[in-house]
């Protein structure tokens, strides 16, 4: 009907793109959910560069923290390793930067952080100045498709699998996630990875 009118064709269009993109990252997350509940725990384990996967996490969001004036700084440990897989390591850690820059307020601080911890874990921490999460969510935040704020997760293209794959993540490499948060203070989110073996007996950082 609005095939005349230039001004609606440009709105219907990027109404429709947005649209394709938001199921676009709904079937890719859904299809890392299946591909890591499947191979559980991560069946051909390598060595894998915590530092690495923290600058490429970074690196894919660094557009979108740019955009909205978000500074994203790096601290801690270097040189840890564990074991496992890569490329899914750097999906959590990426879907947690990206809550972390879509929940921010505009030109506040993001900062990842790394440590070795006694008990011969690796920690990475993202943490961030944002609203926060009532404390009556966050026993259900790693639900798939839990939403805190329905309205608010729609308006920044979220899928409600994100934390869910941080935490199937987490269990393919016999670690876990945690999560601090305040209410209008900010959220502290932790992956705590297994160091690989030698990284432990010899107590290398």
């Amino acid at each position: 009907d609005a095939a005349d009118d230039a001004e609606a064709v440009r709105r219907f269009a990027g109404k429709m793109r947005q649209e394709a993109q938001r199921l676009t990252n709904l079937v890719q997350d859904l299809i890392t959910l299946s591909r890591i509940q499947a191979a559980e725990p991560v069946p051909d384990p390598r060595p894998v560069d915590i530092d690495a996967v923290v600058a490429e996490a970074v690196d894919r969001i660094r557009m979108k923290a740019n955009a909205r004036g978000i500074t994203v700084a790096t601290v801690g440990s270097r040189g840890l390793s564990v074991l496992g897989d890569e490329d899914l390591l750097v999906t959590a850690l990426r879907n947690l930067l990206e809550n972390a820059v879509a929940y921010s307020p505009e030109k506040t601080r993001v900062v990842v952080s790394t440590r070795k911890t006694t008990e011969g874990n690796a920690e990475v921490s993202v943490a961030d100045q944002g609203i926060g999460i009532p404390e009556r969510d966050l026993e259900r935040i790693f639900e798939r498709f839990y939403r805190v704020d329905p309205a608010r997760s729609r308006a920044t293209g979220g899928t409600g699998l994100g934390l869910a794959i941080v935490k199937h993540v987490m269990a393919a490499h016999n670690g876990k996630v945690t999560v601090r948060s305040v209410e209008g203070a900010g959220s502290t989110f932790t992956l705590v990875i297994p160091l690989r073996s030698e990284h432990v007996s010899t107590g290398a950082a």
